[in-house]
């Protein structure tokens, strides 16, 4: 489940609204991934297809600087998904074979665990810009 693909500013836009569109259910669709969020066993990953990245050069040390000019925080349901910035810089995007919904997905590396986190990809937060926050 790899891709190299790095999406530019207006496929994942694309994505991002044929996303919003989806109602029907399906087993990936969970409030919980407004946030970043561990992802839970349950989650369907057989279901996922890597539709691309957005990490910009995999041989260049991507800033770990984050984008919150509103009092947002990393674990905020609006927090802007600032592509240039932490963790968006890192992440793939997955897209589900089933309903189309996709997600941002990145495994976080703290001093003693990994944790793989996924967030949904909401059109209304994408922002391509630099930050001042």
């Amino acid at each position: 489940m790899k891709t190299d693909k790095k999406l530019d500013f207006e496929e994942l836009m694309q994505l991002a609204r044929e996303s919003a569109e989806v109602t029907r259910s399906c087993s990936c669709a969970a409030e919980s991934f407004r946030e970043w969020t561990r992802i839970p066993v349950s989650f369907p990953n057989q279901q996922m297809r890597v539709a691309g990245t957005l990490l910009d050069d995999p041989y260049t040390e991507a800033t770990y600087a984050e984008c919150h000019p509103n009092g947002t925080n990393y674990w905020s349901v609006d927090a802007p998904i600032a592509l240039r910035h932490f963790p968006y810089n890192r992440c793939s995007l997955l897209q589900c074979t089933v309903c189309g919904r996709c997600y941002l997905s990145y495994v976080e590396a703290g001093g003693y665990y990994v944790e793989p986190r996924i967030r949904e990809l909401d059109p209304r937060l994408i922002v391509d810009a630099e930050c001042d926050s």
